[in-house]
């Protein structure tokens, strides 16, 4: 097995998605190099937090975090590039692995009973063959133990893309973009964590939090790979 990988890695070598080196034996998806330089929020489970503080106002949120900052042309930037535009769908799950192995230990995820990953529209995950965000909430799933709902809410239509949108246009482009089905009843009495890549306003989270607020007694947590702050 271990030949195998060595003439892979040889004649198809694997390539760091931030910076562009070959990978070492052991490295997945990003090279130890650009992983120790990555700009951790230091979110993890702090109460009142600033990520949380984006949804007050906005529905009752448990808790939130996120796990590295988001800046245009950086590092974190390529990751989530390659995990949505260029099929990296092992890179999604090690994501969602390192998400779940930081915020294990802080009891973020106490008393969470179920994933519930951001849909893409069937159109988009159908071109995309994937959807990151459930990729993400499977790699926390490895760590946790917790299981992942795909089927509480879908999105209605394939809404433009939030890039370079401002603040509001993100929020108009989104307005009764989720739908909960038949199957979310399930889910009343219980602490769902929604996943998804990247907050940037909210809009999309919120979106999502609208389509579940008819569930009776369900509570709400947030946690995204990235924040822009």
């Amino acid at each position: 097995m271990s030949l195998w990988t060595d003439l892979r890695d040889f004649f198809f070598p694997r390539l760091c998605v931030a910076c562009g080196n070959r990978l070492l034996s052991g490295e997945e998806g990003v090279c130890l190099r650009c992983a120790s330089s990555l700009p951790y929020t230091h979110l993890y489970n702090k109460v009142g937090n600033e990520m949380e503080q984006c949804f007050w106002g906005r529905f009752p949120i448990e808790r939130a975090s996120s796990l590295f900052y988001y800046a245009k042309g950086g590092t974190v930037a390529r990751i989530l590039y390659a995990m949505k535009y260029d099929g990296q769908r092992k890179l999604c799950v090690k994501m969602g692995e390192w998400i779940g192995s930081e915020l294990l230990p802080t009891g973020f995820f106490d008393g969470i009973d179920c994933l519930l990953p951001v849909p893409l529209f069937r159109t988009r995950e159908r071109k995309r063959e994937y959807n990151q965000s459930e990729l993400l909430a499977r790699g926390i799933a490895e760590k946790t133990g917790l299981p992942v709902c795909r089927n509480a809410i879908y999105r209605l239509r394939n809404n433009a893309t939030q890039t370079h949108k401002s603040g509001y246009a993100r929020w108009l482009n989104v307005q009764e973009l989720f739908c909960a089905t038949a199957d979310a009843a399930s889910l009343a009495g219980k602490h769902i964590l929604l996943v998804d890549d990247v907050l940037t306003t909210g809009a999309t989270l919120v979106a999502c939090a609208d389509a579940l607020s008819a569930i009776g007694d369900i509570r709400i947590s947030i946690v995204t790979l990235a924040w822009t702050k």
